[in-house]
């Protein structure tokens, strides 16, 4: 058995597992990023420097400071922190800067109206 759920990686609770809340808390957070996702922007590569608690970047190419390393990821601040976490083809994401409808397709943020070819 896995130690993760297929589609979304969220983590199981393991038999006579100490301290199961911390996997527990963890799965919420990661739902808590990815339900009704919405995006402060795409295709980011510089962290902001004041982020507010949930919020979350599609990062881009040749990401910096504490971005480093972690393209093509969401980036969502949470607890004082960035949690990156790995989107899907498929997954859904209201897109602020751009004030439209993201789909995640190819490995890349698409406009949902360019997707399904609607005008």
């Amino acid at each position: 058995m896995s130690n993760e759920t297929t589609n979304l990686s969220l983590p199981y609770i393991m038999p006579a597992q100490a301290q199961k809340h911390v996997t527990h808390n963890e799965a919420i957070e990661l739902l808590d990023v990815i339900t009704q996702l919405t995006l402060e922007g795409v295709a980011a590569t510089v962290p902001a420097s004041s982020p507010t608690e949930g919020q979350s970047w599609a990062l881009g190419a040749s990401s910096t400071g504490a971005w480093a390393g972690q393209d093509g990821m969401i980036a969502s601040w949470r607890g004082g922190g960035w949690l990156f976490v790995a989107p899907q083809d498929g997954w859904m994401a209201w897109c602020k800067d751009a004030a439209d409808l993201k789909v995640r397709t190819g490995g890349a943020w698409e406009t949902l109206a360019t997707v399904t070819g609607a005008t």
